[in-house]
């Protein structure tokens, strides 16, 4: 248990874009869309609440349920979800978490402002009568809805700590201190308000969560900038370059890389290991398995994300 204190765990729950995708030419890398599960010194951060997160739920849920015979001795599910936008397939799964359901969790929700709209009126379009039987107010769990800036840091003072919202640019002693902290980038490369991209640091190790963007000539130099030497950069590789180019169906300025942007990130910025992410939905296995192997020839240290996959850093 010592040792596992001192790593980042994580978990991909959900790695499709767009929307999910059941079947069998999906078995090997999943259908569900996006939701990355990080665990670090006794503290639960989750990345987009896309249909991924609902296994992710029954699990904490039934835990929760088989810790204690008495409801009382049971310890709160206690949790922050990172939001990197608010589009449809990075919320879609929040209706369907057990744990907001429970009067014991305590939910921390962070993300963008989108515009001038909330993150909390982005959260309650998604659950709102009569396309919802249940209304993000009449949740029963505690819930801190919050949308971060980008000279915000979130820090974790310690184990199974309430997250804290500082000044990147006041409160540097109080980071440095903090043994576990979550820095935001914004990305203007998505449509309609852009996204954030989000690095965990602890340790001394570090991962950059990097969905929904669209690459740039020569590289994106923000990011390339913030993932500098990370342990693992996940990153949206949802197109090959032919159907990004394809004269057919367009997609140049959907708000999506192809997975040669991706490995010019990785390149550029020497991070350790590259993992694609956010397939397209018409992507089967096959495809995907093509996609990874494209991506090792620019960059060796790359993986194609898939569901359950656990990584410990």
């Amino acid at each position: 248990m010592a040792k596992e204190l001192n790593k980042i765990i994580l978990k991909f729950r959900g790695v499709r874009g767009s929307h999910p995708v059941p079947g069998h030419k999906t078995l090997k890398y999943g259908g569900n869309t996006s939701c990355v599960e990080i665990r670090a010194n006794g503290n639960l951060l989750i990345f987009d609440a896309g249909t991924g997160i609902i296994s992710l739920g029954d699990e904490m849920f039934t835990d929760h349920v088989n810790s204690s015979q008495h409801k009382h001795l049971r310890k709160p599910m206690r949790f922050t979800i990172f939001f990197s936008h608010t589009h449809h397939d990075h919320t879609q799964g929040f209706s369907f978490f057990k744990p907001v359901y429970q009067p014991s969790s305590v939910c921390y929700l962070f993300g963008p402002k989108i515009f001038q709209e909330e993150l909390e009126h982005g959260l309650g379009k998604a659950m709102v009568s009569p396309y919802f039987p249940v209304e993000l107010a009449e949740l029963p769990s505690v819930k801190i809805i919050r949308s971060l800036k980008e000279t915000e840091c979130v820090i974790y003072p310690s184990k199974e700590a309430n997250p804290q919202i500082v000044s990147i640019l006041h409160d540097i002693k109080t980071i440095d201190s903090a043994p576990l902290k979550v820095y935001i980038l914004k990305s203007l490369a998505h449509p309609n308000g852009g996204v954030y991209i989000y690095k965990v640091v602890y340790n001394n190790k570090k991962v950059v969560y990097a969905t929904d963007i669209e690459g740039f000539l020569g590289g994106d130099r923000k990011l390339i900038s913030f993932a500098y030497k990370a342990d693992l950069l996940i990153h949206d590789s949802q197109y090959f370059h032919e159907d990004y180019i394809s004269d057919i169906f367009p997609v140049q300025g959907f708000g999506h890389s192809t997975v040669q942007m991706a490995t010019d990130v990785a390149k550029q910025a020497k991070v350790k290991k590259l993992a694609l992410y956010h397939f397209d939905p018409s992507y089967d296995d096959n495809t995907i398995e093509k996609m990874e192997k494209i991506a090792q020839k620019e960059f060796p240290n790359t993986f194609a994300a898939y569901e359950n996959l656990t990584i410990e850093i």
